[in-house]
Order: structure tokens, then C-alpha cells, then sequence
């Protein structure tokens, strides 16, 4: 299961609020899922629990493709996020079709 989100400041920064939600029960989607699933939390290099998808400036870009990792997450059922919030989007299922194994690339 992935969680998927984004941020304008500094990876580590987002990687330290994340585990204090975790650590103190704040709930977060992701510190839920963690809690919820008994998962350890793990360090900020094992990508296994966070993984940089993409570096771009925030802005409409960046929403863009954090909108696309929760369509093609939520269509793989592999999503932690809201999937409520997926709405159907020609564009991005014609991307998933078209480069369905693709790496980071069409991420």
C-alpha cells in the first residue's frame, strides 16, 4: 500500500512530521496506516517507506502530479490516501494504458 502526498519543504523535514504523528497518534493517513497495520516506521532512507517520486516547484505541476499518483494508485487498489477524492480523468488512465510498467518517469 502507498500514501502519497507532497511538499514544498525539505524532504526530512516532512519525513520528522510524519513520524511524530506516528510516535504520538496524531492520525494521519499514514501514521494510521502504520499504527493500524502494526508496520514499523524504519528509517528515511529505506524506500520501502518513502520514496521520492518526482523534484519540481510547487505549483500546479506539482498538484497535477500528486493527482496522478492517487489515480493511478487508487486504480491498482494500492492506495492509503482518500480514495473519495480520485474523480475519473481521461488523461491519466490514457497514460497508464499507454506506459503501464513504466518507472518514475510517467510517475
Amino acid at each position: 500500500m502507498k500514501y502519497t502526498g507532497q511538499t514544498g519543504r525539505h524532504f526530512k523535514n516532512r519525513f520528522q512530521e510524519h513520524l511524530r504523528h506516528f510516535k504520538y497518534g496524531n492520525k494521519s493517513k499514514f501514521a494510521q496506516h502504520l499504527l493500524e497495520n502494526k508496520h514499523a516506521f524504519g528509517s528515511m532512507e529505506d524506500t520501502s517507506i518513502m520514496d521520492i517520486v518526482r523534484v519540481t516547484n510547487k505549483g500546479k505541476m506539482m498538484d497535477t502530479l500528486e493527482k496522478y499518483r492517487f489515480y493511478k494508485e487508487t486504480k491498482s487498489d494500492n492506495q492509503i490516501n482518500d480514495q473519495l477524492t480520485v474523480k475519473p480523468n481521461a488523461i491519466f488512465e490514457t497514460l497508464i494504458h499507454e506506459a503501464p510498467h513504466s518507472g518514475h518517469s510517467n510517475s
